[in-house]
């Protein structure tokens, strides 16, 4: 029997990511060990200090970040350059990438921008990477495999932002909450701040109360406010969980998406592909059938985490003819993912490394990277294709590092 580790987020009195670094430290992640990690992201001017503190009747741990950088706006590339650079574990940085990713996302929609376009605030500042990149360190000393959440109590009034007075959830806020349950218990405060909802519901496979685990450690991340009606902190419970399958470890499980259509317009099911990956699906595809009356159609198929089941099913019903969807759950296993930039003589190329218990199994040039030079340069395809692969191998070759 092997155990899965499992993480969940009790957001009774919201999270913000100071409170998630905090838990995580609280529940015995080695403070010193995650600031050694995040250090390597070549941030400067920065502390990170951890002190009991008492929320309410409950003793938890307060982590600080000081620095001395002024208002910085950094955009994803960048943030996401330097997480690629920090020769962090693999998990945990693709786990910071896709939080990230995830809040850009959530900015564009709601300032109404392209991805590239979007230059964080807030969470651009040293201490938001911080608390994100700290997080998925913690996460992986930790040994958490899967993660689940409660419902969160995001306050209610307005909050203060470089944007100016905004309601509370902020709107950035509310765009990650969707699909995720969501109540108010009416404090005039912002309870859950976009750093502590792009963690949560990035990480998150599932909504429930307490999953079944054994329970082997908890932690108490304080919010900055002592508040008057509730302790204001998120719980973090972390236990493990066997598995039937021998030696076998498997990922979180995700969800399917069905539906059976005869009579879709291709280029409505173009369009479609593309908003459905933009609303959080894994993966979009279509398999001819012959239905009923023998007429032929498609079996449509999304492929998606729990989080973003609702929306998608919304999104379906939306853009698609069809009148009914099935869903259902099912296990999968992947393998762990790397994007390395390489140096090439048409410029930087992201390559997208796999592998199987530290063996490089894959290593393929991103596609988006090659094409967009490719035409920026009026130069084929195939030639920055193969241009990445070269000096992906000569890179390998010189860390010698091991392959299939």
């Amino acid at each position: 029997m092997k155990s899965v580790g499992i993480a969940y987020f009790d957001c009774f009195s919201g999270i913000s990511g100071d409170m998630v670094l905090g838990a995580l430290v609280d529940a015995g992640a080695n403070l010193r060990v995650i600031e050694a990690e995040l250090r390597k992201l070549g941030l400067e001017g920065w502390s990170i200090s951890a002190e009991k503190v008492k929320r309410g009747a409950i003793s938890a741990t307060h982590l600080k970040v000081e620095t001395s950088e002024g208002h910085h706006h950094r955009g994803l590339s960048v943030i996401l350059g330097r997480i690629d650079k920090a020769s962090l574990a693999p998990r945990t940085a693709s786990r910071a990438q896709k939080i990230f990713t995830r809040l850009a996302e959530a900015e564009a929609k709601v300032h109404q921008l392209a991805v590239e376009q979007v230059h964080f605030h807030e969470v651009g500042a040293v201490d938001s990477i911080v608390d994100i990149v700290g997080a998925a360190i913690g996460f992986e000393l930790l040994g958490v495999d899967e993660f689940a959440c409660s419902a969160f109590d995001v306050g209610a009034g307005q909050v203060k932002t470089a944007h100016g007075l905004l309601p509370v959830p902020a709107p950035a806020t509310a765009e990650l909450l969707r699909g995720a349950p969501t109540y108010s218990s009416g404090i005039e405060r912002e309870l859950v701040t976009p750093t502590g909802a792009a963690i949560a519901t990035t990480l998150a496979t599932r909504y429930a109360e307490i999953p079944e685990m054994t329970l082997r450690a908890v932690g108490y991340g304080a919010g900055s406010a002592d508040l008057k009606e509730k302790a204001n902190v998120m719980r973090l419970l972390i236990g493990d969980k066997e598995i039937s399958e021998p030696g076998e470890h498997w990922d979180a499980p995700i969800s399917v998406i069905e539906t059976n259509l005869d009579d879709l317009s291709p280029q409505i099911y173009g369009y479609f592909v593309d908003r459905a990956l933009a609303a959080g699906a894994l993966e979009v595809f279509s398999t001819s059938v012959l239905m009923k009356k023998n007429r032929p159609g498609q079996l449509l198929t999304l492929l998606c985490e729990q989080a973003n089941l609702s929306r998608l099913m919304d999104l379906i019903f939306r853009e698609t003819t069809t009148i009914g969807v099935r869903t259902y759950e099912v296990r999968r296993k992947t393998l762990d993912r790397e994007l390395i930039p390489v140096a090439t003589p048409f410029g930087e190329v992201r390559v997208k490394v796999s592998r199987l218990n530290g063996t490089v199994l894959t290593a393929m040039p991103e596609y988006e990277d090659c094409q967009r030079i490719a035409a920026a340069r009026g130069i084929p395809l195939k030639e920055v294709i193969a241009a990445a692969s070269f000096e992906y191998q000569k890179q390998s070759l010189n860390r010698g590092e091991p392959k299939k």
